[in-house]
């Protein structure tokens, strides 16, 4: 939890626990709220929630955010927010591969064979 503090930048380490699970609450909710837009977007495009680029979802809405007051059709509004929501695709990466590994930094020592006890003074 306090990696997460320290990565929002918000809550200084004084704060109190409530504060901070109530700020990750918050996170979780407005992601929630993202990844719901983005699922009635699929809907309507006709396309695969996954084919729905989550950062083009969260620009979009936060740029529709001062039109908000401006509009007085909200479905208007709802129609194009999902319809600029699904024209942010992400393209069908196949030959993408991301296996996971162990990956070990470059060290000027090589690696131990043996037990400690059984290297001669100087010989590592």
């Amino acid at each position: 939890m306090q990696a997460l503090v320290k990565a929002s930048g918000h809550a200084s380490k004084r704060s109190a626990p409530t504060i901070v699970r109530n700020e990750i609450r918050a996170h979780m909710l407005a992601y929630n709220l993202v990844r719901g837009v983005m699922a009635e977007a699929a809907i309507d495009g006709d396309v695969e929630p996954w084919q729905i680029s989550f950062k083009g979802t969260l620009t979009t809405i936060s740029d529709m955010l001062p039109v908000l007051g401006l509009v007085s059709d909200l479905g208007e509004l709802r129609d194009a927010l999902l319809r600029c929501c699904w024209q942010h695709a992400v393209g069908n990466r196949t030959d993408r591969y991301e296996p996971r590994g162990l990956k070990r930094r470059p060290k000027k020592y090589k690696l131990m064979q043996k037990p400690r006890h059984d290297y001669k003074p100087g010989e590592a």
